[in-house]
């Protein structure tokens, strides 16, 4: 009895093992099978798709002040090569499915998923007749495909897809395959097969839709707004994720659209719409809280009136004080910023732009927006040397030398060089001269109290720094301070200070060498240590030092004033002419008009107030100019444009005149005359306002000033002429010069 128990026992177990082969089309087997593919493989595979899909939606880093792409990954396109086809099974295609070759693979969850998926079709696909019967083997096909494209195998990804089209016409899943293989071409810049799969899916008749699922809705439109982005077609992309945005079936996914379709909105400066859309994902629940604080910040940007400006201010002050949004501090600040700036609130402004400097974690990038913001209100406010600081910020903070802004903030930087040297020149060479026009009395009671004013000031910085020390050293220190404490000399952070200060004490500032101890050593360290001390002591509190720098001889004075009003006679005509600001280029020529400048400036000032006062309608002043050219310079092409306002001359003469003006200056160039090609050049320079010939005349007053006035002034005179004609042979050739003097 027990025999036959044992035999029928054997026999069931046969039986069931032969009806679960790959290889018989029976009920058992097809369920079988079925069940153990995907509870045994798939969901292992699919979890892992599913981890990797997780990571890259958390882990890509957007740049929120550019359009987004719509899918967030980014591939290097030289990673893309051809693969080799191998006949490992129906559908296995290209890339390999040796099991050893996926092994060494499935580093990243997407390499797992693959090889899950292989798995799945070698060992439990029942192809027989030419017919699939294992219904979850389209799936891992799937699969495998999937997690090609985002391995970036795009080739052997659309033949996985290939693969399922041709086998499983009638399966539940086509449709997600269909839209799989349109990303994977369009990954292969094949958008226009992409854009006609994608319709041949989707559009039925007139405004009909096919009766897919929400999710799958979603996932096509998106795949065609994709593949319009590739042909340039705002309008199509637009179109298309209005479509998908209808519903939110993936939360990702769907906030992702709506934000772009915001931007596109905003870039086409439809700030109503843009509005609407950035409006409805601030309010979308589900939304990855990433995309709906950036909504908030993007509403800030596209407010279009006063009214929507004062309710965004009121929000962004209560996401300031929400403790969650940290992370985003510097972007909310600066949203503040704009908003105060469009309402005239220009303090507080300037105050929330520096909170966003200030703030923790701030991103380089946005940084560059609000040094550039803050330097723009100090140029309008005419405070260039400020703006000058805040652009040079933009420049250093910058690591995109190519990006359209930096090369827009280089373009004004460079354009604010020449004016701050210029101004640098006045102010010092202003302090120099009053100092020296004092008496030897008052020289010494001016540096006495400087001196005084350097102690005191000294003395309160040593004790703030002895405060500090005290406190950090106090019984009661801070949790901090303890809790740097350790049992290791060298991790107590206490001890250690104590030790590195008694050590200098006793030893000095040692060099790091051998026999450092030698006492010869120590002695001629402290004497030298003792004579760098009382030298700079000496420098620093010595009035004989000051007293003796000042210049008393009568030439060197002369050129410091020569200096000083050739800078203010410069910063006049770039007020006037670069800048536009009428007020500074009147302020400094006529200061410069007062200070007995050199015979050939006197006709170019007193031209320049002309047409400044005669512009602004200001007669009365026009009128004491006019005289002055018209009495002591009648014979000029000065006096005979007053006298002939509305002459036409002939442009041929006056071009003819222009050339011969500038063979005679370049004929005394020559000759080594070099003061009177700059009086010449000077004195025709106002009149050439759109003369093409007028960057030739700039170098050759920069070659003349280069002959004889110091390097500096030279190197000055050939940045104008880079910076302003920048495009022309000269200037090119200034730069030449410029990056020969700099070597």
């Amino acid at each position: 009895m027990k025999h036959i128990k044992k035999l029928l026992f054997i026999a069931i177990a046969f039986t069931a093992i032969y009806s679960c082969s790959t290889k018989k089309d029976t009920i058992i087997s097809r369920n079988y099978h079925a069940m153990t593919t995907y509870f045994n493989i798939l969901f292992n595979g699919e979890e892992a798709f599913k981890k990797g899909v997780e990571g890259i939606n958390s882990g890509y880093n957007d740049d929120w002040f550019e359009q987004l792409p719509i899918e967030p990954i980014e591939f290097d396109d030289r990673k893309i090569t051809v693969p080799t086809f191998n006949n490992n099974g129906p559908g296995a295609g290209f890339g390999g499915t040796d099991t050893n070759e996926t092994t060494k693979k499935s580093s990243g969850p997407f390499e797992k998923a693959e090889e899950k998926a292989v798995k799945a079709i070698q060992k439990h696909g029942m192809n027989i007749n030419g017919l699939e019967r294992n219904r979850q083997i389209d799936d891992a096909y799937l699969l495998l495909g999937k997690s090609r494209y985002y391995s970036q195998r795009f080739i052997p990804a659309i033949e996985a897809f290939n693969y399922v089209i041709a086998n499983y016409p009638d399966a539940n899943l086509i449709a997600e395959t269909k839209i799989w293989r349109a990303k994977s071409n369009i990954r292969l810049d094949n958008e226009e097969f992409a854009i006609e799969s994608m319709k041949l899916l989707m559009v039925v008749k007139d405004t009909l839709e096919p009766d897919f699922p929400d999710e799958i809705k979603e996932q096509a439109y998106t795949t065609l707004a994709m593949a319009y982005v590739k042909t340039d077609s705002i309008q199509k992309v637009k179109k298309y994720l209005q479509l998908a945005t209808r519903t939110q079936e993936n939360r990702d996914q769907a906030a992702r659209n709506m934000f772009i379709l915001g931007q596109i909105y905003a870039q086409e400066n439809k700030k109503d719409s843009a509005t609407l859309a950035f409006n409805r994902l601030s309010k979308f629940k589900k939304a990855p809280y990433k995309y709906k604080i950036r909504a908030n910040i993007e509403l800030a940007r596209n407010a279009y009136n006063d009214s929507l400006s004062f309710s965004l201010l009121e929000k962004l002050q209560k996401l300031i004080k929400n403790r969650d949004n940290r992370p985003y501090l510097d972007e909310l600040y600066y949203q503040v910023a704009t908003l105060h700036e469009k309402n005239d609130s220009l303090k507080l402004a300037k105050e929330y732009y520096n909170k966003s400097l200030r703030a923790l974690n701030g991103g380089d990038k946005q940084k560059t927006f609000t040094y550039e913001n803050l330097g723009n209100l100090y140029f309008k406010n005419s405070e260039y040397q400020l703006a000058s600081a805040y652009y040079d910020s933009v420049l250093n903070v910058s690591k995109d030398s190519l990006d359209l802004q930096i090369r827009r903030v280089k373009r004004k930087y460079k354009n604010l060089a020449s004016l701050i040297k210029f101004e640098d020149v006045v102010e010092r060479h202003d302090s120099i001269i009053k100092i020296a026009s004092l008496s030897k009395t008052a020289q010494e009671n001016f540096f006495q109290n400087y001196i005084d004013d350097l102690k005191k000031k000294d003395e309160e910085a040593a004790q703030l720094r002895l405060n500090q020390i005290a406190f950090g050293g106090s019984s009661g220190s801070n949790s901090l301070q303890s809790s740097n404490k350790g049992k290791f000399y060298f991790y107590n952070t206490q001890s250690l200070g104590f030790g590195k200060t008694e050590f200098q004490r006793v030893w000095g500032n040692r060099k790091l060498e051998d026999n450092w101890r030698y006492s010869s050593k120590i002695s001629n360290n402290i004497i030298a240590k003792d004579s760098l001390a009382t030298e700079q002591k000496n420098l620093r509190y010595d009035l004989a030092s000051y007293l003796e720098k000042i210049p008393t001889e009568k030439q060197v004075i002369d050129s410091l004033k020569t200096d000083r009003n050739q800078a203010l006679y410069e910063l006049g005509v770039i007020y006037k002419e670069q800048f536009k600001n009428k007020d500074l280029a009147i302020n400094r020529l006529e200061r410069v008009s007062t200070l007995q400048p050199r015979e050939e400036l006197i006709l170019p000032i007193n031209w320049h107030l002309y047409q400044i006062y005669n512009e602004a309608g200001e007669t009365n002043k026009a009128l004491k100019y006019k005289n002055t050219i018209l009495t002591n310079y009648p014979n000029t092409v000065f006096a005979q444009l007053i006298k002939n306002p509305e002459k036409k001359f002939e442009e041929n003469d006056k071009i003819n005149e222009v050339e011969k003006s500038y063979k005679e200056l370049y004929y005394l160039y020559k000759k080594e005359e070099y003061k009177n090609v700059l009086i010449g050049v000077n004195s025709i320079l106002p009149t050439l306002t759109n003369s093409k010939l007028k960057p030739k005349f700039e170098l050759l007053k920069a070659y003349a000033i280069g002959k004889y006035l110091p390097k500096e002034i030279y190197k000055e005179a050939l940045e104008f002429v880079a910076i302003n004609y920048g495009n022309s042979e000269e200037g090119k050739k200034a730069k030449e010069i410029l990056e020969q003097l700099n070597k």
